[in-house]
């Protein structure tokens, strides 16, 4: 076994640093620009960290500064990113699980019932077969569209449907178009695949495995099942909602448009969001509310082990139950008549607290580096980066080089970060045969 596995947590970097490294250098060879003679290193860089982490933030049109052959590229890192961070995810559960002693171990396997010890093969079989299954559905709805709908050759219709579905659905946001799915913002037939899409890959597979199998049987859901599902359910519906409200009456947004223009434009922002990156509006045009909310959904992000970043929505809402249950003075923390176990809160808060020390220095080093700039619209593109949304305002692309290095570091510490950290807390577990004494610190 080598270093990597004896060290599990090292595994997930140590893969994504050596795909970006390729990426990086396949991106500045000449055959993958539309004009310029070859892409600066910062810029492929950039984009290859953007494409891995399946982040979608660029500091170049995609559309035009890239050619045929750049799109292939990005499709094929984008993928490569997508499957890699689920797979690897699953692999450092099951060897988390394998450390953890019989009773552990059997709690684990309870808990995530449909991932076995000595199934690894198979389980990234499912993962793959699911993935491209859904990316093929995805593709044959949008080609089907550009082909009736907007006349594109089938060739054309085809090759969009399967750039647009790899990026929807492993929650990337390059477009093909230079002002990404404006164009489409009426367009159900577009919106709605995309959307779907980016929630299925949002959620999770170790949850859309045990939605398909136990689909009639809720009560039997695992926790962590629970708490993804009906908290990207809240989510959502706050997102969907906040958008309505403080955008209905914005002419650079939602005003123009039609009653169902606007519901629909509004469901297909709040999903890009959660993670999905395009934009049907113009997200630098919004108010100052909206872009305050999207910040803290981009934060949340989605499931654990699924194409998604973020703290998690699991994590999220261990927290809720956390605070709700200290203000209700319950001394034990229960959701659904499961007991959360203490060591799952304190990484929780652990993970949580870690992210906004990690954006809030990434943010301050980036204000440092720009002279003018709202503290708003840093704090978007800083959350956007580690949440791997993609979402911008228009201020990474005016970034210097050195401010765009700063989310290169932010893209790849969402990426990879919140997993390794929640791998290493558990690994990290100690059993003390003595305790201190207990003494009380003033709270509040």
């Amino acid at each position: 076994m080598g270093p990597a596995l004896r060290r599990p947590t090292r595994l997930v970097p140590l893969a994504f640093l050596g795909v970006i490294a390729i990426g990086t250098g396949l991106m500045m060879l000449p055959v993958f620009t539309a004009g310029a003679p070859n892409a600066p290193f910062v810029v492929a860089l950039f984009t290859a960290t953007s494409a891995v982490s399946v982040t979608g933030l660029t500091v170049v049109d995609t559309a035009t500064y890239w050619s045929a052959g750049g799109h292939v590229l990005i499709t094929v890192l984008t993928q490569i990113g997508g499957f890699g961070i689920m797979a690897l995810a699953t692999l450092l559960g099951l060897l988390v699980s394998q450390r953890l002693g019989l009773a552990g171990r059997l709690s684990a396997q309870a808990e995530s019932s449909d991932i076995a010890l000595g199934e690894i093969g198979q389980v990234l079989t499912r993962v793959a077969v699911a993935m491209l299954g859904f990316e093929a559905v995805i593709t044959l709805i949008l080609a089907g569209r550009f082909w009736a709908h907007y006349d594109y050759s089938l060739g054309k219709a085809l090759w969009h449907g399967l750039f647009f579905a790899v990026q929807t659905f492993n929650n990337a946001g390059f477009s093909l178009y230079s002002d990404s799915l404006r164009g489409f913002v009426g367009d159900w037939w577009i919106c709605l695949p995309v959307s779907l899409g980016a929630t299925l890959g949002a959620i999770g597979f170790p949850v859309l495995f045990e939605l398909a199998r136990e689909r009639r049987h809720p009560s039997t859901w695992s926790m962590h099942t629970r708490l993804t599902v009906w908290g990207t359910l809240v989510l959502s519906a706050f997102g969907f909602a906040t958008m309505l409200i403080f955008e209905w009456a914005n002419p650079h947004t939602l005003r123009p448009l039609g009653v169902e223009e606007k519901v629909l434009a509004a469901f297909t922002q709040d999903t890009m969001a959660r993670s999905g990156g395009f934009e049907t509006v113009p997200v630098g045009a919004m108010n100052t509310e909206t872009l305050s909310i999207l910040t803290g959904l981009m934060f949340i992000g989605g499931g654990s082990a699924s194409t998604a970043g973020g703290i998690k929505v699991s994590t999220f809402a261990v927290l809720i139950f956390i605070a709700w249950s200290e203000i209700r003075g319950e001394p034990d923390v229960v959701v659904g008549r499961r007991r959360i176990a203490t060591a799952t809160q304190r990484q929780a808060i652990t993970v949580a607290m870690l992210a906004v020390a990690l954006v809030a220095a990434a943010a301050i080093a980036l204000r440092s580096r720009i002279e003018h700039a709202d503290l708003q619209r840093v704090l978007f593109e800083t959350a956007s980066a580690f949440g791997t949304s993609g979402m911008t305002t228009g201020l990474t692309a005016t970034l210097p080089a050195s401010g765009q290095l700063i989310l290169v570091v932010v893209m790849f510490v969402g990426r990879v970060g919140t997993i390794t950290t929640a791998s290493a807390l558990a690994l990290n577990i100690r059993h003390r045969r003595y305790r201190y004494p207990e003494e009380r610190a003033i709270v509040g």
